[in-house]
């Protein structure tokens, strides 16, 4: 199973910023308990490595991606330390020449159809709508998406659980992309349980907004 269809499988991809590798292992773990086995770690603390090294290791189950990866030496610490996806806010060619030449899935950020026509030209059909909310919402999104009807997106920015379904609810949508279940601050003060909490609720918000994409 690829990583695309995976995604269609899961529908939500929990975003995290670590502030503490220590915090990493027992988030994952509050995540794969949730029944939402996934996390895009971002390289937007300096404990991403460290992060996505020891969740690797300890918590296979999880599929776990970088995120924010906006250099090629950032996707290569990201992919040595486990990673076994990459996801930037942008279109940055030499970060797609080493996802392709290192055959790792990547979801390269796009916010207009040029930069959507570019990722196609580059082989690249799974793309992360950023900023979601802030560029038009579910709205832009189907007029972005309806000229590229091949293209499965994943929108992030600004989704939590009140917008979630709406945006599940198109076609091309895989997956999308989101925080709050895993906020700062629940990492910060060790609030497994109440990400735990959170995380189920985002899997029933998925799971009643099926179909996924792909399907009629």
């Amino acid at each position: 199973m690829n990583l695309e269809q995976r995604l269609c499988e899961l529908r939500v991809i929990p975003v995290v910023e670590i502030p503490r590798e220590a915090d990493a292992v027992p988030l994952a773990r509050a995540l794969v308990d949730a029944g939402l086995p996934c996390a895009e770690i971002t390289f937007r603390t300096a404990s991403a490595v460290a992060s996505i090294a020891a969740i690797s290791k300890a918590v296979p189950d999880l599929l776990l991606g970088a995120g924010t990866v906006l250099s090629v030496p950032q996707a290569q610490a990201a992919v040595s330390a486990g990673a076994r996806f990459l996801v930037a806010p942008c279109l940055d060619m030499a970060v797609v020449g080493f996802a392709r030449e290192h055959q790792i899935p990547m979801i390269p950020g796009v916010c207009t159809p040029t930069e959507v026509g570019a990722a196609l030209s580059q082989g690249l059909s799974l793309l992360k709508l950023f900023p979601a909310e802030a560029s038009g919402g579910v709205a832009y999104l189907k007029a972005i998406a309806a000229p590229f009807g091949d293209v499965r997106f994943v929108p992030t920015g600004g989704i939590g659980p009140g917008n979630l379904a709406s945006y599940l609810a198109v076609r091309q949508v895989a997956a999308c992309g989101g925080t709050w279940m895993v906020s700062k601050d629940l990492i910060s003060a060790g609030d497994f349980s109440r990400i735990g909490e959170l995380a189920a609720e985002a899997v029933a918000i998925a799971n009643e907004a099926r179909p996924v994409a792909g399907q009629a």
